[in-house]
């Protein structure tokens, strides 16, 4: 028998040991110096200026939509149906409206042409999702947005490493998402980063993060302009935007340091099994024409060639009996479009329309990939594969 979970071991007992050595020592909990320091050492591996260490990876998605509605108002924002439901619920929450380009196989991520087609006078932003560890950009993409200066916004919550062209995704957008849950590729347990190169958008992300409160701000420029503009209330009770309390703990930060040092030898790892495992299996049966390049895959993607519907389902059946731990549909579960909320909430858009997302969301599912998961497996998974 197989026997391959979706993740193992993503808490070491290492970051055990370095949490109780932590709460042996200290009586501050709540989030201090250790977020702080978390923040700087991220933003020095990612190459930003700023970081904001917030509760989840769907709290960065929620502050970020909030901003662009505080500062530029409500609007369409273009994202994509393979993702996670939070990149969607974070665009209506806040007042916009998602508007879907299909995706890629080869990557899971939005086609730039699509992408391009869907931009409109109403265009607030375009949401790219770096799904299961690709990279999603084209310089196509890149060169548009900044010609129309339409912002983009990266998600990176499932592609930490990621690279365009030697260059760390989460480096190109006005704003990008991180996500340190378990399954991901370096966890904090539950955790998320927001990280920008703009100065302001960096204040209104630490506003936004504990309550829109304007003492949150470290800038004192920022602090002295918010209270020059709002003379009728106390600066240390000053709540200038809608925020939320979506501030995280000492006791995450101090896992996701641990995490940090090791976050670059696991992610050529993981880079080193998904070759492996694609360059095995059956191009007659699977789909293997992935964009390797600047990828770094937590996760084993297998897409049914040729819309075989028995192969598909044998594929089921050979999992549950060797016990491999897998997911329908990829990121979040496939097309989202299908999805009861968004269905609700924007009742016109037609799932079926989004041709390679619906494709994905019949015959693809996902395997975990971890770095301590031993290539013999790998070779016995892909053999059983191939004789289905």
């Amino acid at each position: 028998m197989i026997n391959l979970p979706l993740m193992d071991n993503n808490i070491t007992r290492e970051d055990v040991g370095f949490l109780i050595e932590f709460l042996q020592k200290n009586d501050i909990f709540t989030q201090n110096k250790n977020v702080v320091e978390f923040e700087k050492l991220w933003s020095q591996w990612l190459g930003v200026k700023h970081s904001i260490f917030v509760n989840s990876g769907s709290s960065a998605n929620f502050i970020t939509m909030a901003i662009l509605k505080e500062l530029y108002g409500e609007g369409e924002i273009i994202a994509s149906p393979i993702g996670w439901s939070s990149d969607i619920a974070a665009i209506i929450n806040a007042g916009h409206k998602p508007v879907f380009a299909d995706v890629n196989l080869e990557n899971l991520s939005m086609n730039d042409e699509r992408i391009i087609e869907k931009i409109t006078t109403n265009t607030k932003a375009v949401l790219l999702t770096h799904v299961l560890g690709f990279n999603a950009l084209t310089d196509k993409l890149l060169k548009i947005l900044k010609e129309r200066n339409i912002p983009l916004i990266e998600d990176c919550c499932e592609s930490h490493g990621a690279t365009h062209k030697g260059q760390k995704i989460g480096t190109f957008g006005r704003i990008s998402n991180f996500s340190f849950y378990y399954a991901h590729h370096m966890s904090t347990i539950e955790g998320g980063m927001i990280c920008t190169d703009d100065e302001k958008l960096y204040q209104y992300a630490r506003m936004f993060r504990s309550h829109g409160m304007t003492r949150e701000c470290n800038s004192q420029e920022y602090k002295n302009e918010f209270e020059n503009l709002y003379t009728e209330t106390y600066p240390e009770f000053t709540f200038a935007v809608p925020g939320f309390n979506m501030r995280s703990t000492e006791l995450n930060a101090v896992i996701g340091l641990n995490q940090l040092k090791r976050l670059d030898a696991n992610n050529r790892s993981r880079y080193e099994n998904f070759k492996l495992f694609v360059e095995q299996l059956d191009p007659g049966k699977y789909f293997t024409d992935f964009k390797l390049d600047g990828s770094i895959n937590y996760a084993f993607i297998l897409l049914v060639r040729n819309g075989d519907d028995e192969l598909y389902q044998r594929v089921v059946k050979m999992f549950r009996e060797e016990n491999v731990e897998f997911r329908r549909g990829t990121a979040g579960g496939g097309n989202l479009a299908r999805q009861p909320f968004l269905k609700k909430a924007c009742p016109g858009v037609d799932a079926k329309k989004l041709t390679n997302a619906e494709y994905i969301h019949q015959y693809g599912m996902y395997l975990g990939n971890y770095p301590t998961l031993e290539k013999e497996k790998i070779n016995m998974l892909c053999r059983k594969l191939n004789e289905l």
